[in-house]
């Protein structure tokens, strides 16, 4: 899912520079307000887990590769704005350390994964949970719910920034000067892989390190002290 330098006209990746800036400053000023001392670790750990499961490509037919994120299980562990600056680091790090994704296109690449699946994901791991207990298993199915949805969405956003170069740069000739394919192959290269492979992957991924952290510490989890606080208040008012 990592958008190469060359793939993309500088129409979409200065849009995505300009969308990205003040979601990057808005990020770190929320993590300032709402990061807890105990997940600060747990905030770098994430960076590092993102870091080291976008590196393992898989290759699949048609010369392209596909990998798992992480982004779900950040953005429900920690919030989605913290998903933002985790994966965020991740990908520059990868791009500049590795090549994996574009300078020019880091900005779309934190977008995807960084914007869309960390936000989808708490939203649909939300919806499904509603007010069930943090240790209920309705939880870890939700989870792992919007591990799919989340990756699949991401990918839909790759194959719609692919798609649209054709529309966006072409020559005196009409031919495409960046990404030569339009929305009719690029979409559907982009999502169906994922919808029939990585979302499987991801869902699993965030499924399993979701129960893991339900049997350890479900105080981790993002909104369980707000949680907590309005429980006890509630309590009081009733004494």
């Amino acid at each position: 899912m990592h958008i190469p330098d060359g793939y993309l006209g500088p129409y979409t990746y200065i849009a995505m520079w300009i969308i990205m800036i003040p979601l990057w400053y808005y990020a770190g000023k929320r993590l300032g307000r709402e990061l807890r001392s105990k997940q600060v670790p747990l905030l770098a750990m994430s960076a590092a887990f993102s870091f080291v499961i976008m590196m393992f490509n898989i290759p699949i037919p048609g010369g392209s590769t596909g990998h798992a994120v992480g982004g779900a299980i950040i953005g429900i562990v920690l919030g989605p704005w913290a998903g933002v600056i985790a994966i965020s680091v991740a990908l520059v790090l990868q791009a500049l350390m590795f090549g994996d994704g574009g300078i020019t296109a880091i900005a779309a690449n934190c977008f995807n994964m960084g914007v869309v699946m960390p936000f989808s994901a708490y939203c649909v791991y939300k919806y499904i949970s509603g007010n069930s207990e943090f240790t209920s298993s309705r939880r870890t199915i939700g989870a792992a719910i919007a591990g799919y949805i989340s990756i699949i969405l991401a990918a839909g956003f790759t194959g719609f920034m692919f798609g649209i170069q054709p529309l966006l740069h072409q020559s005196a000739e009409g031919v495409p000067l960046y990404m030569p394919y339009g929305l009719n192959v690029a979409l559907p290269a982009m999502l169906l892989e994922h919808v029939l492979g990585f979302g499987i992957l991801e869902a699993v991924i965030t499924a399993l390190i979701f129960v893991y952290i339900q049997k350890t510490d479900t105080s981790l989890l993002y909104g369980a002290k707000t949680r907590l606080l309005d429980s006890k208040s509630k309590k009081a008012a009733t004494a």
